[in-house]
C-alpha cells in the first residue's frame, strides 16, 4: 500500500503547473484591469461630451483617452477570445497596458495651459498599484516598471515646472510628497503581491495535496476491499467492512475497535445447501518439515497451497483454510453450482496429480490423501481477531473424517457425492469403515475415484528418464530438491495482488508451463524468480503521471468567471458559502499575518502624515489630530505585537507571559481582531480628510482683483494643500485593502462610507474651497467657464471625484477577487482536511484488516513505506510457547433442527465464546499473547513471537520466561470466561486446553488468501496435549511444567500418557489456582 508522502512530482513537473496554475488567477487579473481601464475611458468619453466639453480645446485628452481605449480594448478582445495567445505573449501585454496607461498619465499632466506638482499624482499611483496587484508580473519586474513610473513623473514634472517662467514656490515639498505617495502605493502594492502569491502557492499546494489524497483513498479502497476479499468471501466482506467503519466512527481506542457494546456479537454467518468439500492432506510431509530450514518450509508450503489454490481456481472451488499441511475448500460457494461435486473430485485429482509430480521429480516419498462429501455448511467468520472464512456442519465432519480413513494418492467419496457425479467418473469400493471408526459407526458407505489418467500409464523409457533425472539430485537434501524443485512453480508472493503486480514467472523458462499444466522436464536446479526492481518505479511513475493529469484538468476547469457561476458551494454574488457552518468556520479561521496588516496600514498612516506636513501651511495645527491618532495606532500595533516585546526586553518582561497570550488571540479570536481592524482603517479615513475640515477658507478668493497672482496667492494660502489631503484619502482607501482574509463586507462598508463622505466634503461642504482653487488655477475664466478651460482631469473638485470613483471601483473588485480566492482556497483546505480524515480512517482501517490476517509486527513488513513484501516472510523462534484451548463440549452441543435453524444458533453460542476470548486479548496484560487461529471449537495461540531476535525470544532480561507466564495467565483467564459465559447462557462447557514451549518456525503463505501459521515439533506436541488432555485441566509436558513451577504456579502430575507419533510421554496439570 502507498505510503502518506511517497508519491510526489518533481520540482519541474510543479513547476509547469504552477505555471499554469497562476496564468488563471493572472488571467484573471488582468481581465479585471482591462474592465475597470475600459470602463473608465468610457466614463471620462461620457462625461467630457455630456458636460458639454469642445474637443478642439482638449484634443490631447480626447485623443489619448479615445486611442488608449481602442488599444485596451483591442488587447481585452484578444485576452478574452484566444486565450492560447494571451498564455504565450501574457507578459507583453501586460507592459502595452502598462505603457497605454503611463502615457495617458503623461498626456493628463503635461496638456493643458497649466501643470502643477500634484498633477496626476493618482492616475500615476493607481499604475502602481495595478502593476503589483492585476498585472502578471514577477516581483522584480513589477518594482522595475513601478520605480519606473514613480520617478518619470517626479522627473519630468521636476523639469517641466523648474523650467517655466513662474516656478511654484513650495516645489519641493510637493515632489517630497509625490515620493511619499508613491513609496506608499510600491510598498503596499509589494504588500499586496506578497501576501497573494504566498497564498496562492498554498492553494496550488492544498490543491495538489487533495487531488493526491484522493488519489490514495481510491487506491486505498481498492486495497482496503482486495485485502478483505483475499481473507473472506464478496459477500460477508463487504457487510463486516460497514460494521468495522461504523466501529471506527464510534471508538477512538484502537484495541477496542472491534468491540461493539451491545449483549450479542455480530454474527456473519450463512447457510448453504448442496455443496461438496474436499480435505486434503499431504502424507509425508511431517517427516519431510522436521528436516527443513525455515525458509525451505515456508517455501515448499507457499508453493504448495499455491499451486492447490489455482487447481481450486480452475475448479471452481473456494479454499476454506489451510491447518499445516492439510488443506480443504468447498464448491458451491457463495453461488450455488450443480457441478459441485465433480468440481471437487476433479480437483483432488489434480492435487493427487501435483504431488505425483513433484514425487517423480525430487524422488521424496510424499503423497497425496483427498477425501469429498457432499451436503450442506453453515459458512462465515466467528470472534473480533485473526478472521478466517470458515465452515461448520456435520457434513464437514464427515468430510475430515472421509480423508483421514482415505489412501494415499486417492480421492475417497461418500455414496452422497458419487449421486451427484452421476456417472462422470468409475469408482471401487473405498472400504472406509476399516480405517475410520466415525465412518463405521456412521455407516458411511465409501468410494475410491479411478483417475482416467491412470489409464494412460507412461512408457517405461519415460520412467527410465524420470528415475535418472531425480537420482541427479539424490545427494541433496530432500527438502532441497523439493524447495528448488517447487520455487519452478513461481507461485505468486502473499499480498501480491495488493501492488497490481503481476504474477512473476521465470524469464528464459517459457517452456515451463504448456496450456497451464506443469511439465514434468524440469530439471533439478534452482530456478528463482527474478525480481523486477523498477516496479516500485513504474508504479511511482503511474501514479504520478495520473496525479499530473487530474492536476491539469482541475487547472484547466478554472475560468475567469467561474464565480459568477452558480455554485453549489457558494453563492455568485456575496461569495457565502451555501452552508452555514463552513460560513462560521470561514470566519474563525485563525489569522497569524493579521499584525502584519497592521503594520501595514500604520505604514500608509505614517505616508499620509508625512504628506501632509510637507504641504501644510501650518504643520503645527496637526499636532492634535495626528497625535491622538498615532497613540491609537501605536496602541493598536502593541495589541498585535506583544509577543515580540519580551525578546527586546528579556529581563524586564519575562514576568509577562500574558502579552503572548495577547498576541495570540488577536490571530485566533475574531471578535479581538476585528474591532483592531476597525479601529486602524477607520483612523486612516478620518484622518485623511479630518484636517480639511479645518482649513481656513480664503477672504480673497472673492476678492477677482486679488487673484491677478495665482501663483503667490496659491502658496500664500496654501491652496495645494487641497489636493493633496484627496490623495491621502485615496491612501486611505487603498488602506481598506491591506486586511486580506478580514471580513469583506466589513471591508465594503468602509469603502462605501468613506467614499460617500469624501464625495460631501467635495461636493458639498468644502465645494467652495475645490472651487476657489479652481479659480486661482484659472483666473481668467468664471465659474462656468473654468472646467472648459481646465478639462476633466485638471479640474480640482471633478478630478478629485474621478479618482475616488477609480479607487473606489478598483478596490471593490480587487476585495472581492480577493475574497473569491480566500474562500477558494478554504474550501480547498477544508476539502483537504475532510480527504485526510478519510484516508486515516481507510489506514486504520487497513491496518485492522490486515492485523487481523497477520500479527502486528509481521502486518508492518507488508505495508508502509518499508514493505518487504517481495520475498515470503519466515522466522524462527528458539523458544514460543503454544496453546491450544478446546470445547470439547460443543460438538455435542452442536445439532442441526428447525429449532436451532439448522445449526445457526449453536454456532451463535460459538461465537460468543471465541469473541470474548478475543476480548481478552485487548487487555494489556495480554498484549505479549497472538491469536493464531480457531479450529471449530479450538482456539489456537501462541506468545514470543513479538518482533524480537530469536536469543531474546528464549528469556527475558531477568532469566524469567515471561511469556510462558503470560500464556499461563491467559489460560487461567480462558477458563474464568468460560465459566461467566456458562452462568449467563445456563450452560456448563468446560475448557481442555495444552500448552507446550519450544522451537518454532514462523510464516506467512498463500497468495490467494494468505496466512500466518507457525510450524514445528512444538505445535505438534502442543495439539497433542489438547487432544490428550483432561475436561477443566491445563496439561503440559514435562519440559514446560517444569519451567511453568519456577514461575509460582502449582503443577500436579498426571503420568505417562500416550501421544500419537511422539510416544509415551510423562505430562503435568497446571493447578488453576496460583500457589
Amino acid at each position: 500500500m502507498p505510503a502518506k508522502g511517497k508519491y510526489m512530482l518533481n520540482g519541474q513537473e510543479q513547476v509547469g503547473l504552477y505555471k499554469q496554475y497562476c496564468y488563471i488567477r493572472q488571467y484573471q487579473l488582468l481581465v479585471l484591469l482591462l474592465g475597470i481601464s475600459i470602463l473608465s475611458c468610457v466614463v471620462l468619453l461620457v462625461l467630457f461630451f455630456a458636460l458639454q466639453l469642445n474637443a478642439l480645446e482638449h484634443p490631447a485628452f480626447v485623443g489619448v483617452v479615445s486611442c488608449g481605449l481602442a488599444l485596451l480594448g483591442a488587447v481585452f478582445a484578444m485576452v478574452c477570445c484566444t486565450e492560447t495567445l494571451f498564455q504565450r505573449w501574457m507578459r507583453l501585454l501586460a507592459v502595452a497596458v502598462w505603457a497605454c496607461l503611463l502615457i495617458m498619465g503623461f498626456v493628463f499632466t503635461l496638456s493643458g495651459s497649466v501643470t502643477r506638482a500634484w498633477d496626476q499624482v493618482p492616475f500615476f499611483l493607481f499604475t502602481i498599484f495595478t502593476v503589483y496587484t492585476m498585472m502578471p508580473f514577477q516581483m522584480r519586474d513589477a518594482v522595475i516598471l513601478s520605480l519606473v513610473t514613480s520617478v518619470s513623473h517626479i522627473v519630468v514634472l521636476s523639469i517641466v515646472l523648474t523650467t517655466s517662467s513662474k516656478p511654484p514656490t513650495f516645489l519641493t515639498y510637493q515632489l517630497v510628497s509625490n515620493g511619499v505617495i508613491f513609496l506608499c502605493g510600491n510598498v503596499v502594492g509589494a504588500f499586496h503581491k506578497v501576501l497573494m502569491a504566498r497564498a496562492l502557492r498554498q492553494t496550488f499546494l492544498d490543491t495538489l495535496s487533495c487531488l493526491e489524497i484522493r488519489m490514495k483513498l481510491e487506491i486505498e479502497k481498492r486495497q482496503q476491499e482486495n485485502l478483505l476479499q483475499s481473507v473472506l468471501p464478496v459477500y460477508i466482506s463487504m457487510e463486516m467492512k460497514l460494521a468495522i467503519i461504523e466501529r471506527l466512527k464510534e471508538s477512538k481506542d484502537a484495541q477496542q475497535r472491534l468491540v461493539k457494546d451491545n449483549n450479542f456479537h455480530s454474527l456473519y454467518v450463512k447457510r448453504h445447501e448442496n455443496v461438496s468439500i474436499l480435505y486434503a492432506d499431504i502424507v509425508g510431509f511431517t517427516r519431510l518439515a522436521s528436516d527443513c530450514s525455515p525458509k525451505e518450509l515456508v517455501i515448499m508450503l507457499n508453493e504448495l497451497f499455491g499451486k492447490f489454490d489455482q487447481i481450486a481456481k480452475e475448479n471452481e472451488c473456494m479454499r476454506i483454510k489451510i491447518l499445516g499441511d492439510c488443506y480443504y475448500c468447498v464448491s458451491g460457494l457463495p453461488v450455488s453450482l450443480p457441478r459441485h461435486a465433480r468440481n471437487c473430485v476433479k480437483m483432488g485429482l489434480d492435487m493427487c496429480e501435483a504431488i505425483k509430480q513433484v514425487r517423480e521429480a525430487t524422488g521424496v516419498d510424499i503423497n497425496m490423501r483427498v477425501g469429498v462429501h457432499s451436503g450442506n455448511v453453515l459458512c462465515g467468520v466467528i470472534g473480533l481477531r485473526k478472521w478466517q472464512f470458515d465452515v461448520w456442519s456435520h457434513d464437514v465432519t464427515l468430510a475430515n473424517h472421509m480423508e483421514s480413513g482415505g489412501l494415499p494418492g486417492r480421492v475417497h467419496i461418500t455414496e452422497a457425492t458419487l449421486k451427484h457425479l452421476n456417472k462422470a467418473y468409475e469408482v471401487e469400493e473405498g472400504n472406509g469403515h476399516l480405517r475410520d471408526p466415525y465412518l463405521k459407526e456412521q455407516n458411511i458407505n465409501t468410494y475410491l475415484v479411478i483417475d482416467p489418467r491412470s489409464k494412460e500409464s507412461s512408457v517405461s523409457s519415460q520412467r527410465k528418464t524420470k528415475q535418472c533425472r531425480h537420482n541427479d539430485g539424490l545427494k541433496m537434501r530432500a527438502s532441497v530438491r523439493m524447495t528448488r524443485y517447487l520455487e519452478s512453480w513461481g507461485a505468486a508472493k502473499p499480498f501480491a495482488h495488493l501492488q497490481s503486480r503481476e504474477l512473476c514467472t521465470p524469464t528464459g523458462n517459457c517452456d515451463l508451463h504448456a496450456n497451464g499444466k506443469l511439465r514434468k522436464d524440469i530439471p533439478l536446479r534452482s530456478l528463482v524468480c527474478p525480481r523486477t526492481t523498477d516496479r516500485n518505479r513504474s508504479q511511482k511513475s503511474k501514479f504520478d503521471e495520473e496525479l499530473y493529469n487530474k492536476m491539469v484538468m482541475t487547472i484547466d476547469g478554472l475560468s475567469s468567471s467561474k464565480q459568477w457561476i452558480k455554485s453549489e458551494e457558494m453563492f455568485s454574488f456575496t461569495l457565502w458559502f451555501t452552508k452555514k457552518e463552513l460560513e462560521k468556520q470561514y470566519r474563525a479561521i485563525d489569522l497569524p499575518g493579521f499584525k502584519y496588516y497592521i503594520g501595514c496600514a500604520s505604514f500608509i498612516f505614517l505616508c499620509i502624515f508625512v504628506v501632509q506636513m510637507c504641504v501644510a501651511k501650518q504643520p503645527q495645527d496637526l499636532g492634535v489630530s495626528f497625535g491622538v491618532s498615532t497613540c491609537i495606532l501605536l496602541l493598536t500595533l502593541c495589541v498585535c505585537f506583544a509577543g515580540h516585546l519580551p525578546r527586546f526586553f528579556p529581563e524586564r518582561l519575562a514576568s509577562c507571559q500574558w502579552l503572548s497570550t495577547v498576541s495570540e488571540a488577536v490571530g485566533k479570536k475574531p471578535f479581538v481582531r476585528l474591532p483592531l481592524a476597525v479601529a486602524s482603517t477607520a483612523v486612516i479615513l478620518i484622518i485623511a480628510v479630518i484636517n480639511l475640515c479645518f482649513f481656513p477658507f480664503p477672504e480673497l478668493c472673492n476678492n477677482t482683483a486679488a487673484l491677478t497672482n495665482a501663483t503667490e496667492f496659491e502658496a500664500s494660502h496654501g491652496l495645494f494643500f487641497m489636493p493633496y489631503v484627496v490623495y491621502c484619502c485615496l491612501l486611505g482607501i487603498v488602506a481598506c485593502g491591506v486586511f486580506l482574509r478580514v471580513s469583506v463586507e466589513l471591508k465594503l462598508i468602509f469603502l462605501v462610507l468613506a467614499s460617500i463622505g469624501y464625495y460631501i466634503i467635495i461636493l458639498q461642504t468644502h465645494s467652495n474651497l475645490f472651487e476657489c482653487y479652481g479659480s486661482v488655477l484659472y483666473p481668467n475664466g468664471t465659474s462656468d467657464t473654468i472646467l472648459e478651460q481646465s478639462g476633466l482631469m485638471k479640474h480640482p473638485k471633478v478630478m478629485s471625484c474621478v479618482y475616488i470613483s477609480l479607487f473606489l471601483i478598483t478596490m471593490v473588485f480587487l476585495t472581492q477577487q480577493t475574497e473569491y480566492y480566500c474562500r477558494q482556497d478554504f474550501l480547498l483546505k477544508n476539502k483537504n482536511r475532510q480527504e485526510q480524515d478519510k484516508i486515516e480512517t481507510m489506514e486504520n482501517l487497513n491496518r485492522l484488516l490486515l492485523e487481523n490476517v497477520l500479527p502486528a509486527h509481521v502486518a508492518s513488513l507488508f505495508v508502509g513505506e518499508n514493505k518487504k513484501n517481495e520475498d515470503l516472510y519466515y522466522k524462527s523462534y528458539d523458544c514460543v510457547c503454544v496453546m491450544f484451548a478446546s470445547v470439547p463440549d460443543f460438538k455435542e452441543f452442536y445439532t442441526e433442527c428447525d429449532i436451532n435453524k439448522e445449526g445457526l444458533e449453536c454456532l451463535r453460542l460459538l461465537n460468543e465464546i471465541i469473541a470474548d476470548f478475543d476480548e481478552l486479548l485487548s487487555k494489556p496484560k495480554f498484549s505479549g499473547v497472538e491469536k493464531i487461529k480457531t479450529i471449530c471449537s479450538t482456539y489456537m495461540a501462541a506468545s514470543g513471537l513479538g518482533n524480537i531476535s530469536p536469543t531474546e525470544s528464549k528469556k527475558d532480561s531477568d532469566g524469567n520466561y515471561s511469556h510462558l507466564r503470560c500464556m499461563v495467565d491467559f489460560a487461567l483467564a480462558l477458563i474464568g470466561k468460560l465459566e461467566s459465559i456458562n452462568t449467563h447462557s445456563f450452560n456448563n462447557f468446560k475448557l481442555r486446553i495444552g500448552i507446550n514451549h519450544g522451537p518454532v518456525i514462523a510464516g506467512v503463505i498463500g497468495a490467494h488468501k494468505p496466512q500466518y501459521d507457525i510450524w514445528g515439533n512444538s505445535v505438534n506436541v502442543a495439539s497433542r496435549m489438547d487432544s490428550t488432555g483432561v475436561l477443566g485441566k491445563i496439561q503440559v509436558t514435562e519440559e514446560t511444567a517444569l519451567v511453568v513451577e519456577s514461575l509460582g504456579f502449582s503443577v500436579t502430575l498426571r503420568g505417562v500418557v500416550s501421544v500419537k507419533g511422539k510416544g509415551e510421554l510423562t505430562t503435568y496439570f497446571i493447578n488453576t489456582d496460583r500457589a
